[in-house]
């Protein structure tokens, strides 16, 4: 097995990610149950947090289902799954092309999915959540490299027990929205031990909203639990007058409920109802 630049040596060394949950006290949390009406309203249980990185203060709704409950990624697990593609060269850089392979995938609704069928750039991917990219990355990273990295970096439980191309999907890797915020926040500083330029690729495709009042940045994820109900994540960062904010929201309910959609406007109810999006915090 071979890593550019050092990298193995770099995993070993300086990619631990640790609980960002764990560096806190009583004094620095504030728990918030006034977010309950908007899950209850939404029909789903979940999480949400964010940490202000400026005074080290956390907001969290549900504080066990945060710290303590693990989950799969889902499309999440594209934030790693991009650095370590970046990192070891299988991925050149964001504009990328990997050839659609003709197979025509639908969505669990019935959709065609249009923008998963056709040639894709990884920022194209990234963007649209394409499964079908991401599985050539990670056949192409190999199993045995995949695991030396999830292994050095302590993501969640860590090992590959299924098939390289699904085990983020399939319910057998998975990790707790306290370790997703973690991520989020390291990619933010160029602290997750890459080389700088993939963290930079990463960060720059988390971006989703940039004007003059703030920049929105985040992740998607959607699966299915053992339990058979939806499961969506958003992870991700706000920032206003350069002040960085990290969230992480957890969201879970019935096969019915429109996720895809639901999950960003969820989101974005919370952070509005925080004073987000005015350019004042």
């Amino acid at each position: 097995m071979r890593y550019r630049s050092s990298t193995l040596l770099k995993i070993i060394t300086s990619i631990t990610l640790i609980s960002v949950f764990a560096a806190c006290s009583p004094n620095n949390v504030t728990i918030d149950n006034s977010l309950k009406p908007i899950f209850d309203s939404s029909k789903v249980i979940g999480s949400f947090a964010m940490f202000d990185n400026g005074t080290g203060q956390f907001t969290i709704y549900n504080l066990n289902r945060y710290k303590d409950t693990g989950f799969l990624p889902a499309s999440t697990f594209k934030i790693v799954n991009s650095l370590i593609g970046i990192e070891t060269g299988k991925v050149v850089n964001e504009k990328m092309v990997i050839k659609w392979d003709g197979k025509v995938r639908t969505f669990p609704n019935g959709d065609t999915a249009k923008n998963w069928n056709k040639d894709l750039t990884m920022a194209e991917a990234f963007e649209y959540s394409a499964v079908p990219y991401y599985q050539e990355v990670a056949r192409r990273i190999g199993k045995d490299t995949m695991q030396q990295y999830l292994d050095s970096m302590h993501y969640g439980t860590a090992k590959i027990k299924t098939a390289i191309d699904t085990f983020w999907l399939d319910n057998s890797l998975k990790i707790t929205a306290d370790e997703q915020l973690g991520i989020v926040k390291k990619l933010y500083f160029y602290q997750l031990g890459f080389q700088r330029r993939s963290q930079e690729i990463v960060r720059k495709m988390m971006i989703r909203e940039n004007n003059t009042n703030y920049t929105l940045a985040y992740k998607t994820g959607l699966g299915t639990t053992e339990k058979g109900t939806q499961l969506g994540w958003v992870v991700g960062w706000v920032e206003e007058n350069h002040h960085p904010y990290f969230f992480v929201l957890n969201i879970e309910g019935a096969k019915e409920i429109p996720m895809t959609n639901l999950r960003v406007d969820m989101l974005k109810r919370i952070l509005k109802g925080y004073g987000f999006f005015e350019g004042k915090k």
